[in-house]
This record gives structure tokens, C-alpha cells and sequence, in this order.
């Protein structure tokens, strides 16, 4: 069954990394592996780390304030502030109303969605839903970002390899009713909560020095477990969702998954019948960035002119919890073609 264009979609968009990058020399000898070992099983080559006195909510105002610019709109006139993220600045307040703060949107309902990786997509149909009840020429700003380099155990050779700190941004509003958002799908499974998480910190296992001394604050994740959810969902998320719009694989313009490990996407993509010209993979060159995957690489594609007028544009994602999902869009131009985060860091 087809559906069709809701006349929400994306207008602007916007991506921060952090200026400092830690390269597989950097991060091997601590691992214990090789340089050869990360590239050869993950094909990340290197991620961004905050400085010691960033925290997420710095990271994500940053995207923010571009996406704004991208969009041309002023923060006072945005009315939902959405933040997908696992790595809060404290555990309360939302970490979503510090960025209300330092962007000055106001106006603004701030809050928090913890999907892990999942973040952004979840926040797209909550932004989505809000504004589809809201009078024509309301916006809403739906975010991703983490801060992982603080939680990583740096001998843990599973999570240390992997993982990096990013924020992107998205600014939601109406577009032509040709164009915008074609489908949503979100899904979750607590019953493999335990696969990938932050043991202590919580009310479950408050901070002690118990805690600290076994390693509770820093992430945990079943390698082989993932992957097996990874190379399960990634299939699914995509047929479901050219099913539900009436579309084939061939139709997909662009695809833009969360990027957990860049071989397994590659390899994931071709077995789905994903041409890699149609696959925008980041993750090589700024590692997992869990909720600000899909918002930076989407932001860098559109930068690179890889994403044009009524194309289809899938973002599949899945991540901790477990949860997983899918956002199709018939595509709108962003009001001002947004910088790629890389392209300024990089030169």
C-alpha cells in the first residue's frame, strides 16, 4: 500500500564533530591490537574526541545553531526541541533544555529521547506527529548527539575501536505536499536491553566506589549479539519501509543507516541490493557517534550535492534498548545548502 507525501519535512540541517581526531595508532596500543586488526574488522580509520571541557549539550547546540542557518530560520520561531541521546550531560534536567538555552529557542517544549543510536529517527516521528497537529508554519528541531569518549574503557577492544562524540541537527517544518516525510516505523525489544548499555550510573547501580573500581561507567557491548541484530534488522527496516510506501529497493535515491562498524554496512548493503553509490557511509572517518550518525552523514551528503529534488531518502537505524526504525522522505531542498562537518575540520 502506498502512502503519500505528508508535507513535513526536512528543511535544514547541520553537523559538529570536534576539531580533535584519534587515529588507529592512537587507539591500538591501548586495545591491544593492531592497527591492521581495527581497520580489517571494523574499517574505521579514525573518530573525533571532545575536549575535556565539552559535554554533549556544547556539541548539540553547536549542530543546532547550523541546521538553523541552513534552514534560515531564527531559533524564536522553533516550537519542539527534540534530543536523541545516550550520553546526558547530567542525569537530570533534559539535556534538550540546555540547548533550548544556549540557542535561545524560548518558545520551545525541550525533552530528551534515549532510543540509544535510534535517537534521532525516534525524535523525527515525535517532531513529525507534533507538527501534523499544529497550525501551518510551525518548525521543529529534532537533534542527535553523544558524547561517548568519556564512557569508553580504553583496553575494552570492542568499544574503544568504535566509538566517537558528534552532533547533527535537523529543523522540521512544512514543505511543498509533494514532498516531506512518506513513512515512519519504530520498534523495540527490551528483552536484549542487556547487550549494549552503561551498567552503573543509574538507580539500578548508583555511582560507588564499587561501581568505578569494576568498570560500571563505561559501555558494554555483546559484539557478536549486535552485529547478529545489525545484520537482522538492516534487510527488514529497509523492505519495510519501500513496501509500505509502494516503492521497489530500486526506487531508494539515497540511503543514509545509522553507522554502527562502515564493512558491516557495506557488506549489509549489498546483500539488501543497495548499489554503494546509494549508500552514504561516514562511519570510517568519525566512528560510531550513536544518535548523531544518520543527522552528520545526512548532513554531509546533502553538503556533497549527493541528495536532490524528489528523491527518495531512507534513513534505517537500530541501536541499544534494542530499538530499530526507519524514516522515508520524498526530498525537499534544504532553504541553504548546510557545510558538511567534515569539510571544515578537514580543510
Amino acid at each position: 500500500m502506498s502512502v503519500l507525501p505528508s508535507g513535513i519535512g526536512i528543511l535544514g540541517l547541520g553537523a559538529y564533530l570536534p576539531e580533535t581526531v584519534r587515529t588507529n595508532e592512537e587507539i591500538a596500543p591501548a586495545a591491544g591490537v593492531t592497527v591492521e586488526w581495527i581497520e580489517q574488522r571494523t574499517g574505521v580509520m579514525q573518530r573525533r574526541v571532545a575536549e575535556r571541557d565539552q559535554a554533549t549539550s556544547d556539541l548539540a547546540a553547536e549542530a543546532a545553531s547550523r541546521a538553523l542557518t541552513s534552514a534560515g530560520i531564527d531559533a524564536s520561531r522553533i516550537g519542539m526541541l527534540v534530543l536523541g541521546t545516550s550520553t546526558l550531560d547530567e542525569l537530570g534536567p533534559a539535556t534538550a533544555c540546555r540547548v533550548q538555552h544556549r540557542i535561545g529557542a524560548a518558545g520551545a517544549v525541550a525533552f530528551d529521547v534515549n532510543a540509544a543510536c535510534s535517537g534521532f529517527v525516534f525524535g523525527l516521528r515525535i517532531a513529525h506527529d507534533w507538527l501534523a497537529h499544529q497550525p501551518r508554519g510551525q518548525y521543529a528541531l529534532v537533534v542527535g548527539a553523544e558524547l561517548y569518549s568519556t564512557f569508553l574503557d580504553s583496553s575494552d577492544r570492542g568499544t574503544a575501536v568504535l566509538f566517537g562524540d558528534g552532533a547533527g541537527a535537523a529543523v522540521v517544518g512544512p514543505v511543498s505536499p509533494e514532498r516531506g516525510v512518506l513513512h515512519t516505523s519504530l520498534g523495540s525489544d527490551g528483552g536484549q536491553a542487556d547487550q549494549v548499555l552503561i551498567p552503573g550510573g543509574g538507580s539500578r547501580i548508583p555511582a560507588s566506589r564499587e561501581s568505578l573500581s569494576a568498570g560500571k561507567h563505561t559501555i558494554f557491548m555483546n559484539g557478536r549479539s549486535v552485529r547478529d541484530f545489525i545484520t537482522e534488522m538492516f534487510p527488514r527496516v529497509v523492505d519495510e519501509a519501500c513496501t509500505a510506501a509502494g516503492i521497489g529497493i530500486a526506487d531508494l535515491d539515497v540511503v543514509v543507516p545509522h553507522q554502527p562498524n562502515p564493512l558491516l554496512l557495506r557488506s549489509l548493503s549489498e546483500r539488501t541490493g543497495l548499489p554503494e553509490e546509494k549508500t552514504v557511509i561516514l562511519g570510517d572517518r568519525v566512528g560510531n557517534v550513536g544518535a548523531a550518525s544518520i543527522p552528520v552523514a545526512l548532513t554531509h551528503a546533502v553538503a556533497r550535492g549527493r541528495v536532490s529534488d524528489g528523491d527518495h531518502v531512507l534513513l534505517p537505524t537500530f541501536g541499544a534498548g534494542v530499538t530499530w526504525g526507519s524514516c522515508l522522505l520524498r526530498w525537499s531542498p534544504t532553504t541553504h545548502r548546510p557545510l558538511s562537518a567534515l569539510d571544515e575540520t578537514e580543510g
